[in-house]
This record gives structure tokens, sequence and C-alpha cells, in this order.
């Protein structure tokens, strides 16, 4: 399969008055064509930093790409300027944000706002841009798109909204569709709509998908391939099968243990992850997952282990699974 996004050794950084905020560090990761990567984590993790990056969203300054480089599609994404960024934006990559009320414009009508972007750069004319407008909201399951698509967003219910905003994010037929928390302001209903559209859209356009989610029922039936971030790192990926049946990262399996499933009896508990996230002001020198880590060994706090290779596609960064580290039993 084609590569659509290589990113390699991405470190991102904010300058506040407090200092210097290490979001995202060191975070590698590809995404070919056709494929869902899930990213998932504790918030704060640096998960949307790094999509937003991939299309330069965050403000620079106060954001800062230190080191790093993002190839999507053949283009340098980190030595783009704002002019080169613009004709990316909308042609090669795109993003569904999580509360579509607050992105879109409440003065506009729904057609105009999707088409707005053919306009400005496919060139379209006014016939051409409604014609275009209708198949989006049609491609979208919304019902009656011949009067939707000239009402104002305050006269489409939540989901509606939603589908609007998928439509708008593939408006110029995307290489690749960020979806950051796309479910999080709709019901549990509408969720499981939303998430099968997606993944209509991806069957009918082969767009690749970077979805970014807390739920990580979403990430078992939907995604291939699973990020798993922490305090700015990827500590573990893998495909849905690896990550689901063979956690290999502390993190990874405490994140499981902490949802409830069919087998779950009601007078139990559901295991919660003790501590905090660590300070990324000053982010540790070893294993950022130490000070939480039920498996802590002395070398996890002062040196930050590589990621170790499990099977084809299958890595985390964890000392324990260092050849020469005893197994469990052992110690």
């Amino acid at each position: 399969m084609e590569e659509i996004l290589k990113i390699d050794n991405l470190h991102v950084s904010f300058d506040s008055y407090g200092g210097e905020v290490h979001a995202v560090r060191g975070v590698s990761m590809t995404v070919h064509e056709g494929e869902v990567l899930a990213i998932v984590g504790e918030s704060g993790c640096g998960k949307s930093v790094t999509a937003q990056t991939v299309m330069k969203l965050n403000p620079m300054p106060p954001a800062r790409i230190k080191e790093g480089s993002i190839n999507l599609c053949g283009k340098d994404i980190v030595a783009a300027s704002e002019k080169e960024m613009q004709d990316i934006r909308g042609q090669l990559v795109s993003m569904i944000f999580q509360d579509p009320m607050t992105c879109m414009n409440p003065t506009m009508r729904v057609g105009k706002q999707l088409t707005e972007t053919l306009r400005r750069k496919k060139k379209l004319s006014a016939e051409e841009c409604e014609k275009r407008a209708l198949e989006l909201l049609k491609l979208v399951q919304i019902p009656n798109a011949e009067q939707r698509v000239r009402q104002y967003p305050h006269e489409f219910s939540g989901g509606m909204r939603q589908r609007a905003m998928i439509a708008m994010a593939l408006a110029c037929e995307p290489k690749l569709l960020i979806a950051d928390e796309p479910t999080t302001a709709l019901d549990v209903t509408i969720q499981a709509q939303i998430m099968q559209l997606l993944a209509h859209i991806r069957e009918e356009t082969k767009t690749a998908i970077i979805l970014i989610t807390h739920d990580l029922g979403v990430v078992a039936n939907m995604a291939d391939r699973v990020a798993v971030m922490y305090a700015g790192k990827v500590v573990e990926e893998g495909n849905v099968r690896d990550i689901f049946y063979n956690p290999s990262h502390p993190y990874t399996r405490a994140l499981l243990k902490s949802l409830p499933t069919v087998d779950t009896h009601r007078e139990e508990k559901l295991v919660s992850i003790p501590g905090t996230p660590p300070d990324l002001f000053a982010p540790p020198k070893g294993c950022a997952f130490a000070s939480r880590c039920t498996e802590c060994m002395k070398l996890c706090k002062g040196n930050q282990p590589p990621m170790f290779g499990l099977n084809e596609g299958h890595q985390a960064s964890c000392w324990l699974l260092h050849p020469d580290c005893p197994k469990k039993e052992e110690h």
C-alpha cells in the first residue's frame, strides 16, 4: 500500500511564561492508503498536538517543531510555508474536530460552507459547487439533501452537524482524514452511526484515517493499527489484535484493565491507574510511566527505554522487554 504519512522522531514544544512544555517527545508513526490508525492515551499525552502538527494548526509561536520530520504524500510539512500549507490543507489532509457547532459559521448556510474550499481551491462555478454540495451531503447520509443544503447549522441536530463537518473535510477528496475525537459531543446512538459512516467513507474513497479517541471499543471495531501514547511519546504500537490480546507495555495493560467487559460482575470494581501523569515542563529522565508502574525497576527511573520489536509491526518501549530482563516469575 502507498505510504501517505510518515512522522519521524517528532519533537514539539510550547513556550509559556512558566517555561517550555515538551508536548511531543520523539513520536514516529506511519499511515498507509486506506488504513485506520488509532491514537489512544490519557488527556494531555500529545495525541491532538501530534495530529494538529501534521496540518500546522498549532500557532507558531508559542509552538515550536524542535526536531524531526513529517512527510505527507511527498511534501515536507516541517519546511512548508503557510502559503504552501493552505494548499495542502483540504486537498491532502483534512480534520474533523470534536464540536461541530463551534467549528461551523452560524451565519452561513451549510451548503455555502461545504463548497467554500471548492470555490477557493478548485475554482468551480456556482452550479458545480451546488452539485458537489448535494453529492457530499448524500455521501454522509444526510436525508433531504436538497433542502438541508440551504439551511443553517442551528437547524441541524448534533449528529447531522457532525456529518456536515465530515462532508466539509471530504470536499476536496483528501488523502488523509484526521478525526479528533469526532463523537465526544454526541450521544451513544449517534456515536455508533458516525463511526459506521467513517468506516463506509473509508471503504468508498480509500481515504486513510487517523482516529484520535479515548474509546477503546471504537478502536477495536474500526482501527487497523493502534499507537498508545503517554507523556508525549508512543509507548506501544501494533495491530488491533496485538494491542488487545497481547498488550506488552504496563500502561497499555492498565488502560485495558480500566475498561468494563461483558464478563465484569456488578460488584467488581474497575481498576484505576494510580498517580498522575508527569509534569511535561520537566519530563522525567527515564520512563515517564515509572512512578505509576507496578512493575517499575531501578533502571526504569534513570534510563529511557528504546522501542523493542516483538513481532512484525508490534513494538513497545519498556525495559521488561529487554532480552536480558528476568522473566516476571523469576524476580
